[in-house]
């Protein structure tokens, strides 16, 4: 007759996210840890084991589980595939640990008729002989339960604690009645790029520089080289589709547009095409495809903007009107967040009755331009999309290619940003944006890399973008861009800047968060080497995130106490304690700040005495610090941040 019941109680399991509906997210390379409550009724002792699979393959990998502290079990194992895994914890009774365990009980206290017990554990050796796999383990299992028959008390006490033993019954446990957790949570296994990585992002009709015509793909080498010397992973686009002429914006978003303005390449869709074009402006397939190896011969890989949006002129107003919203009287509505309103733009009807179709569409859009080497891709406002498509969308491309990476751009409410990371997008944007306070940021970035969210969000900063240029940075010069650069680069393994930041560009449009003169609607003008850019501090911040293994996780963030609110520090380390970072930064832009700083020096292993070397990556300066309380100043015009490495003073009176 069958089990018609569970064995064994498994629940509690973490990391699980919405109870197992979501995956959890990690890269290749990364160890999942497991931790669940493992127990059942009666004193039976039970054993755990973390089993593994990617998801499809029939074979589980599995580790023992140990046992940690109040029936909570914990196991570890490492992910080697750009794969979607599942993962479960399975239980049983250790028959054989329970049997050790009494043996040894009556045997230390003094019972001396112990004949049936050590019948009961011959057997036990027996049957783990049948189950053997090896012949020469079956063999010597037979052989010590014959000698256990034929021993005393003492020697069957003996041979029941030898490690010899205790592996072979590990090897091969009765495990008929096992409990397994299900149903399977999932697990993403991403490419490293999806957790480091610093982004670049330029219009390539704007590579250049020149304000009078646009530049074409041809001529955005200078600007690739530029952004590789800085350092720099990824080169992203904006839409480079095909701008429609109907209801054209000009030059700050006027409504009135000259026939020589080049157009906003979120209007997508011409006569040239939509979304599996490119706007002739800017080259041909032939074009692109140069410049896509032309940037990865240099290491680097291009990002492309994902934009859901469709000019009156895209092909799918003619071919598929059934697709869009329409007004009372019939015609299409255009887009609108009040009080802006985008004329040139017709957004899509997801909810339409012919939605199966839109969908299928959306999602071979992607597969075109993955098939074409592009795998990032940067979406633009998925929070305006339902959730069950991007669910659809990303699925269905990452059966393909598994190695795609998408990046969310969702400004909203937080709980819709967790929906989007959770339905599949690898990275998303944040409000790092705005939060500039010393409270601010230690209260966002601990709820991103120190509760669940650091399970299914991954935060990509950015500095800027076309859309927005924060007050901070419109007010506070120079130091500014020096503060929020550090501060992006350091808090996140992931970071990115939009194309003049480096230089500084701060002009804006009156009490707005918008740049003046936006390289959305014109080709911009700009001297790329213009005095007073930060280009330097842009490479030497690359180079300590390459060089600093710390600096390339996520989710190692912790912050320390400073006697200044106008002061943050924080730190990162590799688990191994071999590299050990520390950031201070002034928050205040236009003052020097001071303070003392309050490090938990015995966080950094050990060490012969409580003095170490702090030496600064930013200008290779050195100090000796003693205990856990500091002092720093930092001037903003001068330097407005540290990045310490820790050199703990070991033995042989040296600094490592």
């Amino acid at each position: 007759m069958s089990r018609a019941f569970p064995t064994a109680v498994i629940e509690n399991l973490q990391p699980l996210v919405n109870g197992g509906r979501y995956p959890v997210k990690r890269v290749i390379g990364d160890d999942l840890a497991v931790e669940a409550d493992v127990f059942k009724d009666g004193h039976d002792v039970v054993a755990a084991a973390l089993k593994w699979r990617v998801l499809g393959e029939a074979h589980w990998h599995e580790t023992p589980m140990a046992f940690v502290d109040n029936d909570r079990w914990r196991g570890v194992c490492t992910l080697y595939e750009n794969a979607t895994y599942e993962y479960t914890v399975e239980a049983w009774t250790d028959t054989f640990r329970g049997w050790q365990h009494e043996f040894a009980k009556k045997f230390e206290a003094g019972i001396t008729n112990l004949s049936s017990e050590t019948l009961e554990g011959a057997a036990l050796l027996e049957e783990a002989a049948a189950r053997a796999a090896n012949q020469a383990d079956a063999d010597r299992l037979r052989e010590l339960a014959a000698t256990i028959r034929a021993a005393e008390n003492e020697q069957v006490n003996e041979i029941a604690h030898s490690g010899e033993l205790e592996v072979l019954m590990a090897t091969y446990p009765d495990r008929a009645g096992a409990t397994q957790y299900a149903p399977p949570p999932r697990v993403i296994v991403d490419r490293k790029e999806a957790r480091t990585a610093a982004w670049y992002e330029f219009f390539p009709r704007s590579a250049e520089g020149r304000g009078d015509r646009g530049s074409t793909f041809r001529g955005c080498l200078p600007r690739v080289d530029d952004a590789k010397a800085m350092g720099f992973d990824v080169i992203y686009f904006p839409p480079i589709h095909p701008i429609g002429r109907t209801n054209r914006k000009g030059r700050n978003n006027s409504v009135t547009c000259e026939p020589w303005e080049p157009g906003v390449p979120y209007a997508i869709g011409s006569e040239f095409g939509g979304h599996k074009a490119i706007e002739p402006a800017l080259g041909t397939f032939e074009d692109f495809a140069w410049l896509e190896q032309e940037i990865r011969n240099r290491g680097m890989e291009i990002a492309l903007d994902f934009a859901i949006n469709c000019s009156p002129d895209h092909p799918y107003v003619r071919e598929h009107p059934e697709w869009f919203y329409k007004r009372p009287d019939g015609t299409i509505k255009y887009a609108e967040n009040p009080p802006k309103k985008y004329e040139d733009i017709y957004p899509l009807n997801f909810r339409c009755e012919n939605w199966p179709e839109l969908w299928a569409e959306m999602k071979s859009i992607i597969l075109f331009w993955a098939d074409r080497g592009v795998r990032i891709f940067r979406v633009d406002n998925p929070h305006t999309k339902p959730v069950p498509f991007w669910e659809y969308l990303i699925s269905g491309v990452r059966e393909k290619y598994p190695d795609v990476i998408f990046l969310s751009e969702a400004f909203t409410k937080p709980k819709m940003m967790k929906a989007l990371a959770k339905a599949g997008f690898t990275q998303s944007y944040t409000y790092f944006t705005w939060r500039n306070t010393k409270a601010e940021l230690t209260e966002y970035f601990t709820e991103l890399t120190q509760t669940e969210m650091r399970d299914f969000f991954r935060g990509n900063l950015w500095t800027n973008t076309p859309d927005i240029l924060p007050f901070h940075l419109q007010e506070g010069g120079r130091p500014a861009f020096l503060i929020r650069s550090v501060l992006a680069a350091t808090l996140s393994s992931v970071y990115g800047i939009y194309s003049g930041f480096e230089l500084c560009e701060n002009a804006a449009l009156p009490g707005r968060e918008e740049y003046l003169d936006s390289e959305k609607y014109q080709w911009k003008e700009r001297d790329w080497d213009a005095p007073g850019n930060i280009k330097d501090w842009t490479t030497r911040l690359n180079r300590i995130r390459k060089e600093n293994r710390a600096l390339r996780l996520y989710d190692n963030l912790r912050f320390y106490r400073t006697e200044n609110d106008a002061i943050l520090c924080y730190g990162k380390m590799t688990p191994a304690r071999d590299n050990i970072i520390l950031i201070v930064v002034n928050l205040d832009p236009h003052r020097s700040q001071h303070s003392y700083v309050h490090i938990p020096m015995e966080d950094f292993g050990a060490m012969e005495a409580d003095v170490y070397q702090v030496h600064d990556l930013l200008n290779d300066a050195r100090y000796i610090w003693h205990g856990n309380r500091n002092y720093v100043e930092l001037n903003p015009q001068v330097q407005p941040a540290h990045i310490f490495r820790v050199r703990r003073w070991l033995a042989g009176e040296k600094f490592v």
